[in-house]
């Protein structure tokens, strides 16, 4: 089995493309960020999401992007509730974290260089998406150009990275499917950007409202409105 660096935030497309790593042969090891984010239960998700599908190893890496803030995420705004479809499709909502991708996926790339592996899973998604610029193939393609120019192992010719993004042309419906044939247990993760301090979601967010659409679009109940 190839070692593949996971990205992990304990979401429902992260614990899915986790799902696909392992289906397809690679060794994932885990990687989930505490960054001083409003919705951090979702670290306890990652945790669940980690031991349910198995990894190697699940690192959580801590840093603070509350010191620039800039997003409802990571500082004191309003986090949007009840947005209308149309209204998410059109423009980049304060929710985005500035340049959060590109932090994210600097630290896989050096965990990647370590295990020696050439392969970083992501779950992007530019479709649902929410009109985040960081989710966008061309973004993707550029960083991966860019990565392979950044590590020792790359010049060396001991690395040519690849960064898969399985879902970055499915509806969150296509991705339930995908998921739910994988055996994924949703129930335990947490897609909601403001829970309750127990992690109940609140369902009114712009991820929450995309999720509840993906399961009915599924014909089922998105697990954790039964608990």
């Amino acid at each position: 089995m190839k070692n593949a660096v996971a990205l992990l935030s304990g979401g429902l497309d992260s614990a899915t493309v986790l799902a696909i790593a392992k289906r397809d042969g690679y060794q994932p090891y885990a990687l989930s960020f505490f960054y001083g984010q409003r919705h951090v239960f979702e670290i306890e998700a990652a945790k669940r999401v980690a031991a349910s599908i198995g990894v190697a190893e699940h690192r959580i890496a801590q840093i603070d992007l509350r010191i620039f803030g800039g997003s409802a995420l990571t500082a004191e705004i309003a986090v949007p509730k009840g947005r209308a479809a149309e209204e998410m499709a059109h423009g980049i909502p304060i929710t985005y974290v500035p340049a959060r991708n590109t932090i994210f996926l600097s630290f896989a790339l050096a965990w990647a260089e370590v295990l020696g592996s050439s392969d970083i899973f992501l779950g992007v998604n530019a479709l649902d998406y929410s009109g985040y610029p960081d989710c966008r193939p061309e973004y993707i393609s550029a960083f991966e150009k860019m990565a392979n120019l950044a590590t020792k192992a790359g010049v060396e010719g001991r690395q040519k990275l690849t960064i898969h993004t399985p879902l970055i042309a499915l509806t969150k419906a296509q991705i339930i499917a995908k998921g739910i044939e994988l055996g994924v247990d949703y129930s335990l993760t947490s897609s909601c950007y403001d829970p309750s301090p127990t992690g109940a979601p609140c369902g009114q967010c712009d991820s929450c409202l995309l999720r509840e659409k993906g399961f009915r679009e599924n014909g089922i109940a998105d697990p954790l409105r039964r608990r």
